[in-house]
């Protein structure tokens, strides 16, 4: 699924999407250390969507914080509530653990996600900007 996530991507105009390795993925999702938790969702048996997250603190929040790293649902399963129970099963977790909230990143041009989140109730950070730097 995540090499589907990332062709989406791709075809909304992210040339940086790449996937992890299996390798990669295993390492850091279940090693010694682990990175990033993980769920999954299931329709009829099978596999149809994913969420990964990890915890964080925000001093202006004074609190603890999930990130939200990806969420992904293949098409034939869009529209029948499963990124909504990531999403509630996500809140539950970062409640759970004390959070305050739940922050993600948008591609700006994938539309359908926007719209989603927008359903839900989320609200954009418009004084903030993203940045990053490769190491």
């Amino acid at each position: 699924m995540g090499r589907e996530f990332a062709a989406y991507l791709r075809s909304l105009g992210d040339l940086r999407s790449c996937c992890l390795s299996a390798e990669e993925y295993l390492r850091d999702g279940f090693g010694e250390n682990p990175a990033f938790s993980g769920l999954v969702a299931e329709l009829d048996g099978e596999m149809v969507g994913y969420l990964l997250y990890c915890h964080g603190y925000d001093l202006d929040l004074g609190g603890r914080v999930t990130h939200i790293i990806d969420i992904f649902v293949r098409e034939m399963a869009r529209r029948q509530g499963v990124a909504r129970a990531l999403m509630e099963a996500v809140t539950d977790i970062c409640r759970r653990s004390g959070g305050k909230q739940l922050l993600w990143a948008v591609y700006t041009s994938n539309m359908l996600a926007k719209g989603f989140y927008e359903k839900l109730g989320a609200t954009y950070i418009h004084d903030l900007q993203f940045m990053y730097l490769p190491v």
